[in-house]
């Protein structure tokens, strides 16, 4: 016989659900079945008038996210490469760094697949082995001819020109030693990297996130945020020097207009009288060419992140988190009306009111203000 819950009993597993439990976790503490509970929950949406608590699985999923953006970000500031470094470069600032972030976090921000840092180690342990005797000795005398021969050869070349020296080494060990260091035949990528560079969206920013004065870089993106069933795009740009939020718009599309009329307010309310790069994504509204032939006839240069790559926006990522961690999440909103002025408030907070680490602890305002104040004393001073 299937047995009858009562209202309560019905609220306190719909309450546990809003707090962040999955349904298989409440399933196996109640013995209530998977199905029984599906229906509560759909009845529940359905009949609600209300804006829905926070899902605190998803929030803290988010906030776990965040966390390890800026452990991302930290990563990349303070390593002494790029992750356009010669891999044997990124082995070692993984290694130096490892005692204070985790391998899984320093390998995703250096661009280095896990397993082969592991076999990294796992074959450099010990380097008084043979092998590594070997490596260290083959290594300077590839590099050599590698060099020497205008970076043509492969590493079946090189592997030859080597037995003919009386090295006896395989292929395969040459091809290692190469690619650990970066060290690649221009000629089987000449025609492609061609190509690409005639078409391809440049990416000049290079995650340089710290410009000399203001004006000099902006940053834009969009995000989204869901309410009473309606999706809301948000453009934002922010000067990269103070980190602050100078133009930002609302859309139900997520436009080239939206990005377009957003850039309008930044360049009419700022002094851009010095050559400006605007960074962006590769998305569509950021490339249309409408965009683009805008952005040149005010002489705007354009930079572009790599595709499936976001630390390479990583301040525009770290605030829009700030923000809905911040704001957005927290709130039940009345009207979208409500919900735009939330935005717009705590826009003005953010660079009025919330420090930043990055600017010692001084707010955007504050940063800013002192560049003016330092700069027009230089310049009465001569």
């Amino acid at each position: 016989m299937n047995k009858h819950y009562t209202q309560d009993e019905k609220e306190l597993i719909l309450n546990q659900y809003l707090c962040g439990d999955t349904i298989t976790d409440i399933h196996r503490r109640s013995g209530i079945s998977r199905s029984t509970l599906h229906n509560w929950i759909n009845a529940y949406n359905e009949n609600s008038n209300v804006r829905k608590p926070i899902n605190m699985g998803d929030y803290n999923k988010l906030k776990s996210h965040c966390a390890k953006l800026e452990n991302i970000i930290s990563i990349l500031k303070s390593a002494g490469c790029t992750v356009n470094a010669p891999l044997k470069e990124r082995y070692a600032v993984i290694k130096e760094m490892s005692d204070t972030y985790s391998i899984n976090t320093l390998c995703e921000a250096l661009n280095v697949a896990k397993g082969s840092y592991y076999n990294h180690i796992l074959r450099n342990k010990n380097e008084n082995t043979l092998a590594a005797k070997r490596r260290a000795e083959l290594t300077p005398v590839i590099e050599q001819i590698f060099n020497d021969n205008r970076q043509i050869y492969g590493a079946g070349k090189i592997a030859a020109i080597l037995n003919d020296r009386g090295y006896h080494v395989a292929y395969t060990t040459v091809a290692s030693i190469m690619h650990e260091n970066g060290w690649f035949s221009i000629r089987s990528s000449a025609k492609t990297l061609y190509l690409q560079n005639k078409s391809r969206k440049e990416n000049i920013l290079n995650q340089e996130f710290n410009p000399q004065r203001t004006n000099e870089v902006w940053v834009s993106d969009v995000t989204y945020f869901k309410y009473n069933n309606k999706t809301f795009y948000i453009c934002v740009i922010i000067d990269l020097f103070a980190r602050k939020v100078i133009a930002c718009r609302i859309s139900m599309k997520n436009s080239t207009q939206l990005t377009k009329s957003t850039f309008k307010i930044a360049y009419e309310s700022r002094n851009t009288n010095n050559e400006l790069l605007f960074h962006s994504d590769n998305g569509s509204n950021y490339i249309s060419k409408t965009f683009m032939k805008y952005l040149n006839t005010l002489g705007v240069k354009q930079s572009f992140s790599r595709a499936h790559v976001p630390y390479d926006n990583s301040v525009c990522e770290s605030f829009f988190g700030n923000m809905k961690r911040e704001e957005l999440y927290r709130t039940n909103y009345k009207s979208e009306n409500e919900l735009k002025e939330s935005i717009k408030k705590y826009i003005e907070f953010y660079n009025s009111e919330r420090p930043h680490s990055m600017l010692r602890y001084r707010t955007p305002d504050k940063a800013e203000a002192d560049f003016f104040n330092n700069h027009a004393t230089i310049v009465t001073s001569n």
